[in-house]
């Protein structure tokens, strides 16, 4: 299960272990797109945790790490950004870029 997050909870949430965070909005159609294909990919994938936030609901946090575009999926080791993939990915793509 993906579990969207808010300003507060990202900082905590980020903090330990590797996390996916999907930076989507509502009204983004490749947003809605990608979201079944994390929900999908999270709910296999046992070494990574999984949230998604609304960058209209969390704009400090967008702004803080450049959000341009969406969807955005921001790529955490221990509280790290280690990446950041702009874009649609499919299932494939993303499986491979978790590995």
């Amino acid at each position: 299960m993906v579990r969207e997050i808010n300003e507060q909870e990202f900082k905590e949430v980020t903090s330990t272990g590797k996390v996916l965070v999907d930076c989507f909005a509502n009204w983004c159609g490749p947003c809605r797109m990608l979201a079944p294909i994390v929900e999908e990919v999270a709910s296999t994938n046992k070494e990574w945790s999984f949230y998604k936030m609304d960058v209209d609901k969390t704009e400090g946090i967008a702004r803080e790490y450049m959000i341009m575009s969406i969807p955005t999926l921001m790529l955490f080791e221990d509280g790290e950004l280690k990446d950041k993939i702009v874009g649609f990915r499919t299932k494939e793509e993303l499986e491979e870029i978790l590995k």
